[in-house]
Formats: structure tokens, C-alpha cells, sequence
């Protein structure tokens, strides 16, 4: 793969921005969209336009065929079945949705759910919602200094009373890879069920969730080159039967009478209304645009950037990089600190400079807090990123540091 020619896919690559050439380092915040997508969400809106599963008119049974095309492109892309692949508006929608729908008719007073420390809220907040409503105790998975996962206090939290695991595929904050097949196993020889979420993997490597071996995974299409707006949730089959909906509606039932309701099959079931259809033709488009590229080469491509930012880092007087330094457990993104400079400061400065990356906590206030920073830079790169963009930034941090005066620079 060559990114400088997969950039030229990406209008949004290909303008200044403050007088300077954009160089986009914010992807783990949101990919942008080659035109094979934004073209067939035109073309969709422009002679498909449709509401699906409910006409017998041509445009009716196109946009379902689309729509449904799209969840099978999705199923063979993460090894799932379209049954228990469901489509929700985002990650965070989806792990609600297995908060809601299992964590309230399954815990009671008493059990325990276990969240890592470099989780999304996403995946702490729902389950703090569920722990509350049914009386379950959440409790927090460590995290070492090396950035990775404790596995030996996990081990030894884990219990009759541990009914979830929780646990990001890849830290948004970290790049930590987790070892979520060995953590499946050891919840599962528990008598838990694992919730993943794998917003920040789907679009960066292969993933078999079969070999995972958890029981919900988590995703979203607008960090994969798709819409906003589209995000999914696979499922085990048996465990997705036994629960009730999270929503009711249309869609979503096989027959209704005053006092009660019969339910769709998988995965209707967990679709109630009119679904985010175009966003799944601008999904399926995406996936088709990755799979020509190849995840593995995907994941190859950031490793060596990663690797090469990180190495960058060390010329930086005062910066800290944080997360793993094992290239094999890190995913294609750099979090870092810059002496005492803010990180806001270091993101308005280097936005000034056309170089955009992700500053704040990144919704992952606890994880922060085991840091003991406020805040940090975060560049998070993908397919369209090049060493030169890497330089811009490295560049621009140390403009940053003559300007701020800090990290040993005067």
C-alpha cells in the first residue's frame, strides 16, 4: 500500500488549514471518508431512497438489499453471523444496549461486573448505570505502568460472583492491544460473560471475534472510513435469544395485541424503528474500500509509524509517551505530555501549524487519573498517514516548546 496515493481518495485531506497543508492525526476520534463512500451515500440518497423490510416497491427492496448487503459484508469482515450481528447508531449504543438488555435482567445484588482502567466510558458509565439499578458491584481491573493489563490481579478479582468482564480490544489512550482471548477464557472458566469494545481495532487489524472468544463485541463505522451514525454489536446467538429487547417498536416484533407483543427474530429483534440505513450502504462501501486495501496491511503500515513517531518522541525534551513500547501490543497511536505545556495549549498550537490531533482526556477520566495528568496530546494515525506527517509534528512540538518555554527549551 502506498499512503501517499490512498491519501488522494480523501477530499478532506487535500486542503490548508491556517495557511498550511492539514495533516490529520485525530483518527482515533474519527476517520475520514475516501469518495467511494460519500459517493454511494449520494448515490443511495439520489435512486434508492427506501424504508427497508417494509415495501414490496423496487426502491423498497433495493435499499434492503443494501442495507442487509452491508451486515453481510460486516459479518465476514469480523467472522460473524448475520444473525447476531446487530446495527446500532454507534460503539456506545451498542454497549448500552448489552448493559441494558443483559446486565439488568442478569445481575442482582451482590455480583460483580469488572471493568479495566482504560476503559471508555462507554464501558464504565453504562455499567455503573446497571451496576445501580440491580445492586451490582463494579470493580476495576489494573493497569500496570508498562501500559498493559494486570492479568494476575485479574485472575485473582475473578470469582463466583464475577457475572461481566469489560474490556476494551484496543485502549483509546494507550494503544494496548489487549489479551482479550486470554481474558475471555479466564472469565468464561468463571462463569462470566466478556462485553469487548472494539471501536479502535475494527478499523486498524483483522479481527476473528470467534478466536476472541468473548460473548458481545462493539463497533462503530465513522473511526472505519463510514458514516456517522452506524455502529454495531455482535452477539453470541444463544445469549442474544435469551434476552429481551432493549427497545420496543416497529421492526423489531413478530405480532402485537394491547396487553403484549411477540418478537422478531435475530437481529430484528434488537432493531426497533427505522434503522441508520444509509449509513450501512456507506458501511458496507467502506468495508469494501478496507478490504481492498487489506487490514493486515492496515495494521503493518501504522505499526511502522507508530514505531517511527515513538522514536521521534525521544527528540523531544521533557515529552512522555505513554502506553506500551512493545510495537507487537501497540496499536497505531502516540499519547503524550509535553513538560509542563497544557495539552490544549499543544493542540491549539500545532492547529495553528495544520496539524490536527486529539487533546483532553478522551473520555477516560479514570485512566487519567492513574496517569496523573489532566490531559494528553493524542496522535492517532491510519492508512492515509506518512512519515512526513509524523515530522510536521514532531515540528510543530518543537515550536511549541520555544514558544511555551517548557520541556527544556528556551
Amino acid at each position: 500500500m502506498n499512503p501517499n496515493e490512498l491519501r488522494r481518495d480523501f477530499p478532506a485531506l487535500d486542503q490548508q488549514v491556517n495557511g498550511h497543508p492539514l495533516v490529520y492525526l485525530d483518527n482515533g476520534a474519527t476517520s475520514q471518508r475516501p469518495s467511494v463512500v460519500i459517493d454511494e451515500i449520494k448515490r443511495f440518497y439520489e435512486e434508492d431512497n427506501a424504508n427497508v423490510h417494509r415495501s414490496v416497491h423496487t426502491l423498497g427492496e433495493r435499499a434492503t438489499a443494501l442495507y442487509e448487503g452491508a451486515r453481510e459484508k460486516l459479518a465476514e469482515l469480523i467472522g460473524a453471523g448475520t444473525r447476531e450481528l446487530i446495527f446500532t447508531k454507534s460503539a456506545t449504543e451498542a454497549l448500552n444496549l448489552v448493559a441494558y438488555a443483559w446486565g439488568r435482567h442478569h445481575l442482582k445484588e451482590g455480583d460483580e461486573v469488572l471493568v479495566t482502567e482504560m476503559e471508555h466510558h462507554s464501558n464504565i458509565v453504562s455499567w455503573q448505570l446497571a451496576c445501580k439499578d440491580t445492586g451490582a458491584v463494579l470493580k476495576a481491573i489494573p493497569v500496570l505502568e508498562d501500559g498493559l493489563l494486570d492479568m494476575k490481579t485479574y485472575e485473582s478479582m475473578l470469582g463466583p460472583r464475577t457475572k461481566v468482564v469489560a474490556v476494551a480490544h484496543v485502549s483509546n489512550v494507550l494503544g494496548t492491544i489487549n489479551p482479550v482471548a486470554e481474558v475471555s477464557r479466564l472469565a468464561h472458566d468463571a462463569g462470566a460473560v466478556v462485553c469487548c469494545d472494539g471501536a479502535q481495532a475494527v478499523p486498524h487489524m483483522p479481527v476473528d471475534v470467534a478466536a476472541l472468544g468473548c460473548d458481545f463485541y462493539a463497533g462503530t463505522g465513522h473511526k472505519m472510513c463510514a458514516p456517522t451514525g452506524i455502529g454495531f454489536l455482535w452477539g453470541r446467538e444463544q445469549i442474544l435469544e435469551e434476552m429481551e429487547p432493549f427497545m420496543g417498536g416497529g421492526e423489531m416484533i413478530l405480532d402485537v395485541w394491547i396487553d403484549h407483543a411477540t418478537y422478531n427474530d435475530l437481529p430484528y429483534k434488537f432493531e426497533a424503528g427505522t434503522p441508520p440505513i444509509a449509513g450501512a450502504v456507506g458501511l458496507g462501501a467502506a468495508i469494501d474500500y478496507l478490504n481492498g486495501i487489506g487490514m493486515k496491511a492496515i495494521h503493518d503500515h501504522e505499526m511502522e509509524l507508530t514505531k517511527y513517531a515513538m522514536q521521534r518522541m525521544t527528540e523531544l525534551p521533557g515529552a512522555v509517551v505513554y502506553g506500551p513500547t512493545d510495537p507487537e501490543v501497540k496499536a497505531g497511536l502516540v499519547s503524550f505530555t509535553l513538560g509542563e505545556i497544557h495539552a490544549h495549549d499543544v493542540g491549539t498550537f500545532l492547529d495553528s501549524k495544520g496539524v490536527a490531533i486529539r487533546v483532553g482526556h478522551h473520555c477516560a477520566r479514570p485512566l487519567m487519573r492513574k496517569l496523573g495528568v489532566p490531559a494528553t496530546g493524542r496522535a492517532s494515525f491510519y492508512l492515509y498517514n506518512t512519515t512526513d506527517d509524523v515530522d510536521r509534528m514532531i515540528d510543530a512540538l518543537f515550536e511549541t516548546q520555544k514558544l511555551f518555554g517548557g520541556g527544556g527549551i528556551s
